[in-house]
């Protein structure tokens, strides 16, 4: 499936929230036969995610970073093509598996071209999703059928997630997430919640 290459065959694979499946990625990427893989569960909403600077900072010349499709490396235009210049900046290229695409630098124009349209076509596409989502919840919110995201803890569930946290001395979060079935997010949401609260009451 690869062609021979003097570095290591890297995966980066990314789902937008921690409650996603990364399987789907995973079966895309197997027949690679992976030196490493990269796994972030966060937002493509920037380049600041963990294991994808992780990854930059692993890779080396001749090495090639594989990735299930464009969207996965980044949600715009600017951030994939400035991503995909610095590693080949290095000596190192990335192939899009979806898309059937490898950049090394030494593309010819009508390669570059594609990867600006096909990055164009990725970035509309998530447009035109949010869009629709928005146009449905205001269908929703006119014929009163949307009431929002219901809180995932109850009052009582969230003063003892409150009080833990206090007792752990605010360490281990992590696991307090994992304990009451959220997200790290999630609980840091409440977390910032039950500070606002607290310094109300006090003022």
């Amino acid at each position: 499936m690869t062609s021979k290459h003097s570095g290591q065959l890297v995966g980066y694979i990314r789902v937008s929230t921690v409650d996603q499946n990364t399987s789907r990625q995973e079966e895309q990427l197997q027949g690679f036969n992976l030196d490493e893989v990269f796994i972030d569960k966060a937002s493509g909403k920037d380049t600041a995610r963990p294991q994808l600077q992780a990854a930059l900072k692993h890779l080396r010349k001749g090495d090639t970073l594989i990735v299930h499709s464009m969207d996965r490396l980044a949600r715009n235009l600017t951030d994939m093509k400035a991503i995909v210049r610095e590693l080949n900046d290095k000596g190192v290229g990335v192939q899009f598996v979806k898309e059937n695409m490898t950049f090394t630098g030494d593309e010819s124009s009508l390669s570059k071209l594609m990867l600006n349209i096909l990055g164009s076509f990725a970035e509309f596409e998530r447009e035109l999703i949010k869009e629709r989502q928005r146009e449905g919840i205001a269908i929703a919110k006119a014929k009163g059928a949307y009431a929002g995201r219901k809180p995932t803890l109850s009052d009582a569930r969230v003063t003892e997630l409150l009080a833990k946290d206090k007792e752990n001395g605010n360490k281990n979060r992590a696991a307090l997430a994992r304990e009451y079935g959220i997200s790290r997010e999630t609980l840091y949401q409440y977390l910032k919640a039950g500070d606002v609260s607290l310094t109300s009451k006090s003022a």
